[in-house]
């Protein structure tokens, strides 16, 4: 009776085990859509990208790739600019931009789609980036190298592509040690046109004008003479008169 007994126990444990499981899952709620991504979080947690953060807060950059992110299906690229690459530049290179200007700084660090690193190698270059358009300007990046070594280079500057501090649908975050600075803003400025000579009296022209003025007579001295002879006809004129006068 006993050895029954046991395998009919077994058999209900089993049963009621295998129905408290199936119910679990049946009204355990479905996992909730992720969050919306934070990029500064991303750069944050990296470290060594306090400047490039602050800009991207100050311009409402990253507000903006956070919105496309979360919209956007082609997804986006970031090259981030470590400190150092910031401290690199000359003094005073970032106070002299206007702010629409550092606004085009930091967009043209962003491309408007995502790329892997290989896929960086056979773009067709220039790749616009999402500061094209401002100021009428092109704003292009090209890219460079082969295998896994990629360069990226804005005409003024050129770096590799070290780190991959996210590579993963929608967002592509690598980290670069040089500011990309645009040729649109930094670039070598065609110099200024000279203005035309001043025009010079041809030496012709000045000896023809010499000459008349030696060849002609002076009009005052033409009129002294003509007045003396006049006054010379009348003394002349009274004389004789006088003369008749007394012989008659």
């Amino acid at each position: 009776m006993a050895a029954l007994i046991l395998p009919t126990l077994t058999a209900a444990f089993s049963f009621l085990l295998l129905f408290t499981l199936h119910t679990q899952a049946q009204t355990a709620p479905a996992p909730g859509p992720a969050g919306p991504l934070n990029f500064t979080a991303i750069l944050d947690k990296n470290g060594q990208y306090t400047t490039f953060i602050r800009l991207l807060i100050q311009t409402q950059v990253a507000s903006q790739i956070t919105n496309q992110l979360n919209s956007s299906t082609e997804g986006l690229t970031v090259f981030a600019p470590t400190d150092n690459a910031f401290t690199s530049l000359k003094a005073g290179t970032l106070n002299n931009l206007t702010t629409q200007q550092q606004v085009a700084l930091v967009l043209y660090h962003v491309l408007p789609k995502y790329y892997t690193l290989a896929s960086l190698l056979t773009v067709s270059n220039p790749v616009r980036t999402q500061a094209t358009g401002q100021d009428g300007g092109a704003y292009g990046l090209n890219f460079t190298g082969s295998g896994n070594q990629v360069n990226v280079s804005s005409g003024v500057v050129e770096t590799p592509i070290n780190n991959a501090l996210r590579q993963q649908f929608p967002l592509a975050v690598y980290q670069v040690d040089k500011v990309l600075l645009p040729n649109d803003l930094f670039g070598a400025k065609a110099p200024a046109s000279a203005p035309p000579p001043a025009k010079t009296p041809s030496s012709g022209s000045s000896n023809e004008t010499a000459t008349k003025a030696a060849s002609s007579p002076d009009n005052s001295d033409a009129g002294s003479i003509k007045s003396n002879a006049g006054f010379m006809g009348l003394v002349f004129g009274m004389m004789g008169l006088l003369f008749i006068g007394i012989f008659s």
